[in-house]
Parts: C-alpha cells; sequence; structure tokens
C-alpha cells in the first residue's frame, strides 16, 4: 500500500514553468504578503520587484479588494454563464467599457490570459466567417512573442522554447521578426529609434500567402514575457496601416501592459494606436483571482449580432467567464486604482525609475539596458555554453537578499507594484546593483 503524502509533500505538485528538481531540494516558499513586499515561510519581507508575475499592480492585501471577495463568497458563490448571468457581470463589463479607449464598446470575459489570446483569435476568424469570408484562416504572431501556452497562443507566439516540446501546433501561422536590435537600440530609453522597418515584414508574408488568407495579426504593443522589447517609433503604426490595406484584424496583446503598467490605463492609449481588438488579464483583478476578457470594437460585435435571436451568435465561451467573485474583485480593483491614481502613477514615477534603472549600466556582464513605464530589463551576457544560468544564479542571489524578480533567459525582468515609492525604488535598485556584481 503507497503511503498518503504528508500535507506539506513538495512531490505531488508538478510546479509550471519551474526547474522542479532545483526547487524541491532548496524551495522558496511564501506565506504573506501586503503591499509591496512578501513574507517567506522563515520571516523574511521581500521586496516584490514583479508585482507577482505582472498582475498585483495594486500591490498585495488590499482591504476593498479581500472584502468584495468575502462578502460574494457569502451572497452569490457561482451563477452559470451560458444563458443566465449575475448583476456584476455587466456592472463590470460596464466598468471596464468606461476606461478603455474609445469604440471599445463591448467585453467578453475569459480565465486567464491564455484563454484572452485563444478567444480573441476565434473572434478574429469567425469575424471573417460571418462576413462572408472564410478564406481568411491564416493567423500572424511574431518571434519572440508571448500569447499564452494554449494552443491557439502557442501557436502564434514566438517563444522556442515554450514551442518546441509540442510538435506540430495549428496550421496556417506564420510569423513577423522581433524587434529585438541590440546592435542599434542599446540603451533605449522608451521607444527606440530604429526599426519601424520591421513591420514591413508583413507585406512579404501577405505576398507569400495572399492577404486575402489573412484573418489576424496579433503583437504585444511591448513584448513583456520575452524580455521587455519596446516598439520601435513608427512600427505599431506601420503595422496598423498594412492590415487596414489588406482587411487584416489587428490584436493587441495587453495581458501586461493593461491597466497601468506603462502610465495610461492601457498600451493602446500610450502609444496611441488602435488594435481591432485587445486582450486583458493579470491586472484586471490585481491577480487575485483568475480573470480575463477581451475588448472588440463594435463593429466586431455588430457583425455576429444577425440571425434567429434565439440563436447563439458566438459558439465560445467558459464554464467560469465572469464568475460572480471574480467580478466582485474586479469591480474593487477598479475602485481600489482609482482611489490610488493608479492607472496613470506610473507616468508620474517613470523618470525616477528609468535614471535608477540605468544607473545599472557598466555593471559586470549587463550588455543592454531598457524601459518604459514601470517596466524595465537588464540583459545579461550569456556564460558561454550555458544560456540563462547567469540571470538565474542573479534571481536567487536577489531572492537570498530579500528582493523578488523575474528572469526570462538571460534578461532581468522587472515591474512592481505600481504604488511603489521612491524609497523602494532605491532599495530595489540597491539590492540589484548588489547582485549584478556579484555575478559570475
Amino acid at each position: 500500500m503507497t503511503a498518503h503524502p504528508r500535507p506539506n509533500d513538495l512531490a505531488s505538485f508538478w510546479m509550471p514553468f519551474t526547474a522542479n528538481r532545483q526547487f524541491k531540494q532548496t524551495p522558496r516558499m511564501f506565506v504573506a504578503a501586503d503591499r509591496m513586499r512578501y513574507v517567506t515561510d522563515d520571516g523574511r519581507k521581500v521586496l516584490d520587484g514583479t508585482a507577482g508575475l505582472w498582475c498585483c499592480n495594486a500591490g498585495h492585501n488590499r482591504p476593498k479588494i479581500v472584502e468584495a471577495i468575502r462578502a460574494q463568497a457569502g451572497e452569490l458563490d457561482y451563477a452559470p454563464a451560458f444563458q443566465m448571468g449575475h448583476p456584476k457581470a455587466f456592472e463590470f463589463a460596464n466598468r471596464l467599457v468606461g476606461i478603455a479607449p474609445e469604440g471599445f464598446d463591448h467585453v467578453f470575459f475569459t480565465n486567464s490570459g491564455s484563454e484572452s489570446a485563444d478567444t480573441a483569435l476565434k473572434m478574429a476568424l469567425a469575424y471573417h466567417r460571418v462576413r462572408g469570408e472564410a478564406q481568411r484562416v491564416r493567423l500572424i504572431g511574431r518571434e519572440r512573442g508571448y500569447h499564452g501556452v494554449n494552443f491557439g497562443g502557442m501557436s502564434v507566439g514566438g517563444i522556442g522554447g515554450n514551442r518546441k516540446m509540442f510538435g506540430q501546433l495549428l496550421p496556417h501561422v506564420d510569423h513577423l521578426r522581433h524587434t529585438h536590435d541590440p546592435a542599434r537600440n542599446a540603451f533605449t530609453r522608451g521607444q527606440p529609434e530604429h526599426g519601424a522597418e520591421f513591420a514591413d515584414e508583413l507585406e512579404r508574408i501577405c505576398a507569400l500567402h495572399d492577404p486575402s488568407t489573412i484573418a489576424a495579426v496579433i503583437v504585444e504593443p511591448m513584448a513583456g514575457s520575452t524580455g521587455v522589447l519596446m516598439p520601435p517609433k513608427g512600427y505599431l503604426e506601420r503595422l496598423r496601416a498594412i492590415c487596414d490595406k489588406h482587411g487584416i484584424l489587428l490584436i493587441f496583446d495587453e495581458v501586461i501592459t493593461g491597466f497601468g503598467r506603462l502610465g495610461t490605463p492601457f498600451a493602446v492609449d500610450f502609444y496611441g494606436v488602435r488594435p481591432d481588438l485587445f486582450t486583458i488579464a493579470k491586472g484586471m483583478t490585481n491577480g487575485v483571482i483568475p480573470m480575463g476578457g477581451v475588448f472588440v470594437q463594435k463593429k466586431i460585435h455588430d457583425a455576429f449580432m444577425t440571425g434567429p435571436e434565439h440563436m447563439i451568435e458566438f459558439a465560445h465561451g467558459y464554464t467560469y467567464s465572469g464568475n460572480p467573485i471574480a467580478c466582485a474583485a474586479g469591480i474593487a480593483t477598479l475602485d481600489t486604482y482609482a482611489e490610488d491614481g493608479l492607472l496613470t502613477r506610473a507616468a508620474e514615477l517613470a523618470p525616477y525609475w528609468e535614471d535608477a534603472l540605468h544607473s545599472l549600466k557598466g555593471l559586470p556582464h549587463v550588455v543592454d539596458i531598457r524601459n518604459t513605464g514601470l517596466i524595465g530589463a537588464i540583459e545579461l551576457e550569456s556564460i558561454e555554453g550555458q544560456p540563462t544560468k547567469r540571470a538565474f544564479s542573479c534571481f536567487l542571489d536577489a531572492f537570498d537578499n530579500d528582493l523578488l524578480i523575474r528572469t526570462t533567459g538571460d534578461i532581468i525582468a522587472l515591474s512592481p507594484p505600481l504604488i511603489i515609492e521612491k524609497s523602494d525604488i532605491d532599495e530595489l535598485f540597491g539590492k540589484l546593483a548588489a547582485v549584478l556584481k556579484r555575478a559570475a
């Protein structure tokens, strides 16, 4: 008879995106959190330099959000999302539309950024079909793009390590080249000067496949998980123009950039380029309860609202779409953002953040630094034959010294809660400078 695992045995949980064997030899455990800091199981307070996982924009343990979840669980814990509704789903949708760019009048609820990406792709394919252009089946992503880990998002995504284990993914997918150009743009503050022409790759893909077969292009306006890659000046504008020329839908993945990360409610506002759809998640509920969504322009929504009124217009959805507790958390999150001015606070702190980040130039192994809003990246020279090891070693050193950072490849990515103060910024970069000086 197999012995039953102990309650805190680490073996049973197969952890996501984790070096499981390394972790379970030397586990790193959080047991509590408040505002800017996590608390470890040995009582240390760790400065959160990553807003959890790009998601806790208002910091941790915010009273309004906590109370909203508690109250909703005691009132209506679950309601079916198909052919039924509950008031908070409509209230939250209206609140979201209220802060969205003009023209994005509808939001479809999902439960994660991965689901949001797949939903947006399905909307694009279905939109063309209901308009009589069923030949538009191709989806175009971008190298070094991240759109979650469901089959659609992974297929249009462009991170090799996320794709190589799974063999053949969706058909009819192609990729633009990425926009990273360190030879011309190293140590840029904000948008790089060079690289708008990379958008012209879309014209080559159109010529190859015939643009009338392409349904949508999906990009992160600023690529986060692949290493904080900024769009060159004019790049998004050129991408929009090419899509318009060929009748292709443009989708922005704003799972990371949404809800104040750049100093505006959304990257659509920050860059001034309007996609046809854009995805959200993470900061939507401050990371407390899983939830995501897709904003769509009115023309997209209305194209589906034809035929008999008793028929389902869009055959798609999830058991937990518009979950009551998630909606309550989302409404309270928007209230917290409004009370603290968090949707624009990054704009106020961005210059101080930028200077602190770029003060690391010249430290050992630092080959590039880039930033926008309250996001930053430090790219490190890789150890020959051991890619990712140098940054991961910095991650472990930082944790041991009470700082949480995130690494992707040999890039350190930073995205703190938007409640960060200048004193926290000083502490963060002071600790990180010491880590980089110790790096082998």
